[in-house]
């Protein structure tokens, strides 16, 4: 049995990999900045016949991401996978945002990223194994209007992927991504009517992915199956980026 760590994971995307790893026989700490949702979630999980626990938190908290693990390790044991997920979404013109909008941004997706890699990776690389995938978006890679700050932090999740890829690879310990396109959450849902339809007639399939194919994206690079996958970003995307 391998322990995972999925952050986010109260709904959307983080929900459905937590659902999907469990299912896959994955004991999975389930983080949360509310934990009551992810207490739902783990709660879905048990009457299913799964392992899980909630543990709730701030992942651009330092102190909060210690708490985090060390609740994840004293259940399930040593982390073998890792599954960064926690997102925070705002969305507004660049002209009208203001530093404390910047600044929660990259707290969340890249310092969280951060922190909870380095709370993980030493006990990894002693192990000579482990997993980390890292949730980016394809805003990350093409723009995406009033969402220059989201954008921008997803992309630096991106080459956060690529260069810890190179650094512990030959140590056993895989690094990859997935840059979804729009999915039908309720992050998505904060943003505008407008911004939803027109990014809708963009996608050559025509329609959001659901965060079930995401999740299944995410436990195939989990996988041994996976096992060539190094530092690389797979695209759920529904044809909005194409490499």
């Amino acid at each position: 049995m391998m322990a995972a760590i999925i952050t986010g994971a109260g709904s959307g995307i983080g929900r459905a990999i937590a659902m999907r790893l469990a299912a896959d026989g994955y004991a999975v700490t389930l983080n949360d900045l509310v934990e009551g949702r992810a207490a739902a979630v783990v709660a879905e999980i048990d009457a299913a016949g799964g392992q899980a626990n909630a543990v709730g938190g701030d992942v651009a908290l330092e102190s909060d991401v210690a708490a985090i693990v060390a609740t994840a390790e004293a259940a399930f044991g040593p982390t073998g996978l890792l599954v960064n997920n926690a997102g925070h979404a705002h969305q507004a013109p660049f002209e009208t945002l203001d530093v404390a909008d910047f600044d929660r941004m990259f707290a969340v997706h890249v310092r969280g990223n951060f922190l909870m890699t380095r709370a993980v990776i030493a006990g990894m690389l002693a192990r000579g194994s482990g997993v980390i995938v890292n949730v980016a978006s394809q805003l990350g890679q093409i723009g995406g209007i009033e969402l220059v700050h989201y954008s921008a932090a997803k992309a630096a999740i991106i080459g956060m992927t690529k260069s810890l890829a190179r650094e512990v690879s030959s140590r056993g310990v895989r690094v990859n991504a997935v840059a979804p396109g729009p999915i039908n959450t309720p992050l998505v849902a904060t943003l505008s009517e407008e911004w939803r339809i027109r990014k809708a007639a963009e996608l050559p399939l025509g329609r959001f992915g659901e965060p079930e194919e995401v999740a299944a994206a995410v436990a195939f690079l989990a996988s041994p199956a996976a096992s060539l996958f190094v530092g690389q970003t797979l695209g759920p995307n529904s044809g909005d980026v194409m490499l």
